[in-house]
């Protein structure tokens, strides 16, 4: 039932000759009945990538195909360079006319966006599945989650509150204004290739930006129906369509982006390993926050994460198992914040893992097409991730790992590989170190809970860690100065499934910036110290006298 002695790049060549032969003798999915929501959202065989208001792109054409079986599912025509120029243009002159709409009329337009979505939820949520891969239920979850965040920004859209501040001179007032930066390019990648454009366009566009958006090259059918329906809403309303620009493109126009004096923030969200893979080579990738503040521009990072969960001796083993297994088998282990460490108590080590491989076997029995509702755990994204996971489980097996779960790609169509669970490595082997976007859990056995929050925190990243306790003396260590160092910090829950109230990001090689929820939408405004003088007499500050 397995490649026993695979080769994924012999597999390589040979899917990229089925895809030559597909696109030459075969027709796409978008054509067969079973897909007919894709016509639903106003896709075609081929499809224009570049969107100002008008569409009209000029680049080259990239076929996107199911993760799920390997076949076709239509075709883009992606911007080049001066379609990229064109849209920047035509964004910065949307500004002038979207930045002086009031705030709460923006709202109102971002309202409308989240209905649209909403008339759009489930067609838009099987396109995900579809061309990224992950279970229905998540496809659909995602595209919710725009919906959520278009509601929440409707409410900040009234609610952008500045300060006042007592001045030591008489007859002065210090006020603080937050007004919008101008242009926020976004740049997101395959995993989550509706919300993350969703949490970072509707939060700035209710602050007064415009929008630039590079999605994944692989999912690019998403950017053009996502983009669909915001183009219906601007134009009903008589807004400028390029208040949401849209540039499909490869490596060039994300660098273009980056360095482009225009763009006021880039905001790039995944995993650093997904950067690596669909957007940008690794030495560009890791000159992204560099090249953005050469120039002086503002970048927000969210760089992935080697999340970790930690279990103590006290813990509800039950709940434990049922919030592990969505953890690190969730979207086949493709999240920014898929647990990648679970870090055991010795006492309650071995009743852990088999209660996990016991629960492991049943998730692979559920394996399938992400369309089916009846499946649990579908395929990887892409052939580069099907490898990326093989030679992960080596460099396992060779520094002494046991392979206690999974550790196969599995022979049927798509990328299928089998959740997998490795016990036997040390906290800093370099491969328990690294962030592998696969679904691969390493556990580990500590001693002391001061060990566990040392191991979780021994790694460069910082994005989510978790910690299932009922002892309230852990939970605040836990969540205290000495405790995890990671942006979310969580209790009795899984590292991911983030709500969108909250501030989204992490520390470190995470990247430190912050989407979504809480006071995230600080980062697309620039703050204003106003102070004024509405007396007679010039007083300056600090007692100085200049006569």
């Amino acid at each position: 039932m397995h490649y026993l002695n695979y080769n994924p790049l012999k597999h390589l060549k040979l899917l990229n000759y089925v895809h030559f032969c597909h696109r030459k003798n075969s027709s796409f999915l978008i054509n067969d009945k079973k897909y007919s929501f894709l016509k639903e959202l106003g896709l075609n065989e081929e499809n224009v990538g570049v969107y100002d208001g008008k569409w009209d792109a000029n680049g080259n054409i990239t076929t996107s195909y199911c993760p799920a079986n390997g076949l076709p599912i239509a075709s883009v025509r992606n911007g080049n360079n001066e379609d990229y120029d064109r849209c920047v243009s035509k964004a910065l002159e949307a500004w002038k006319i979207w930045s002086d709409i009031p705030a709460p009329k923006r709202g109102e337009i971002v309202r409308q966006i989240g209905s649209a979505f909403r008339q759009k939820l489930e067609p838009l949520g099987k396109l995900v599945s579809l061309e990224m891969g992950k279970i229905l239920g998540e496809g659909i979850g995602e595209v919710q989650e725009y919906i959520d965040i278009c509601d929440y920004a409707v409410g900040i859209s009234r609610m952008f509150n500045g300060s006042i501040f007592p001045s030591e001179r008489p007859n002065h007032i210090m006020l603080e204004q937050w007004n919008p930066l101008g242009l926020v390019g976004i740049i997101s990648a395959f995993n989550f290739p509706v919300a993350v454009y969703g949490w970072n366009s509707a939060i700035s566009m209710v602050c007064g930006n415009v929008v630039i958006w590079k999605g994944a090259p692989t999912t690019s059918l998403i950017s053009v129906a996502t983009t669909k329906i915001l183009a219906s809403v601007l134009e009903k309303n008589d807004i400028p369509g390029a208040v949401l620009s849209l540039c499909t493109g490869d490596v060039d126009i994300g660098v273009k982006m980056v360095n482009d004096k225009r763009v006021n923030l880039v905001s790039f969200t995944g995993s650093s390993t997904v950067g690596q893979q669909v957007i940008f080579t690794e030495n560009i990738l890791m000159q992204v926050g560099v090249e953005v503040q050469k120039r002086f521009g503002r970048v927000l990072l969210e760089l992935g994460g080697n999340n970790a969960i930690i279990v103590t001796p006290d813990a509800n083993l039950e709940m434990v198992s049922q919030s592990v297994v969505f953890a690190c088998c969730g979207t086949a282990g493709q999240r920014c914040t898929t647990t990648r460490r679970l870090i055991l108590h010795k006492s309650i080590y071995n009743t852990v893992l088999v209660n996990l491989v016991k629960a492991y076997s049943n998730v692979l029995k559920r394996l399938g097409d992400p369309l089916d509702v009846t499946t649990l755990y579908g395929p990887m994204h892409s052939l580069t991730a099907v490898r990326n996971f093989k030679q992960t489980i080596s460099e396992a097996i060779e520094a002494g790992g046991q392979i206690e779960f999974g550790g196969k790609v599995l022979d049927r169509p798509g990328y299928f590989v089998e959740p997998t669970i490795i016990s036997g490595l040390k906290y800093d082997s370099p491969v328990v170190r690294r962030e592998t976007f696969a679904p691969i859990v390493y556990v580990l056995k500590y001693d002391t809970l001061e060990e566990a929050i040392a191991w979780n925190n021994s790694v460069d990243q910082g994005l989510s860690s978790s910690i299932f306790t009922n002892d309230v003396g852990t939970v605040f260590k836990w969540t205290g100065h000495k405790g995890s160092d990671c942006g979310i910090v969580n209790v009795n829950i899984p590292t991911n499934g983030a709500e969108i109230g909250g501030a989204f990001g992490g520390e470190k090689h995470t990247g430190g910036g912050r989407e979504s929820g809480s006071d995230s939408w600080k980062q697309y405004m620039r703050r204003s110290t106003i102070t004024i003088n509405h007396g007679s007499g010039l007083t300056l500050a600090q007692g100085i006298k200049f006569e």
